[in-house]
């Protein structure tokens, strides 16, 4: 039951939000910090960002951590939203397919940080199975598309931020991120296992 002169009905209401209705409550709470109106949105978009990230293959853990990291940035740039540029769903989404990104860049950073030094006395198997495993790596590598390769060799290589790289190939960061996440797909489905 709406409230008399509300916009809204209550947070306990179980009807999915409508366009509009999620683009005044993003309103409400870049204007006045209003927690009803963040509830609304949470109890809205956290189980479909939850939903899109394990349909994506992520843990459940994952999923629930970026669910709630996409819902706190939606609290802090809520006055960042504007509805003329894009829906509200749309600039959540994108809000969280972005953290899923960085999540992915961060897993595969410190699994390289992770790989244990070369040992010097390693036998010769060892020493070829790594070798074999190189060029398993530059084979898939030099399969992606120049463009996905050069913002991977930026990413990961050259430990460049998305935002620096954006810049410097003049593309709006967005497609970086979309590059970066297409290519990373492409280089663990030829290599057999995630990178």
């Amino acid at each position: 039951m709406a409230l008399p002169g509300a916009l809204l009905t209550p947070v306990e209401s179980t009807a999915p939000l409508d366009a509009a209705a999620q683009a005044r409550l993003i309103g409400l709470v870049a204007l006045n910090q209003d927690r009803q109106a963040f509830a609304l949105l949470f109890k809205h978009f956290a189980p479909r960002l939850k939903s899109f990230h394990l349909r994506a293959g992520l843990s459940d853990a994952a999923a629930e951590e970026l669910a709630q990291e996409t819902m706190i940035l939606l609290w802090r740039k809520a006055a960042r939203f504007d509805p003329a540029c894009a829906g509200a769903a749309t600039w959540v989404f994108t809000i969280t397919r972005n953290l899923r990104t960085d999540h992915a860049r961060r897993r595969i950073q410190a699994e390289v940080e992770a790989l244990p030094e070369a040992d010097p006395a390693a036998s010769a198997e060892a020493i070829y199975m790594s070798g074999e495993r190189a060029e398993m790596m530059r084979g898939a590598l030099a399969a992606l598309s120049t463009e996905q390769r050069r913002v991977i060799e930026l990413s990961f290589f050259a430990d460049t931020p998305h935002a620096a790289i954006a810049t410097a190939l003049h593309l709006p960061l967005g497609t970086v991120k979309s590059r970066i996440r297409l290519a990373l797909a492409r280089l663990r489905d030829a290599l057999g296992a995630e990178p």
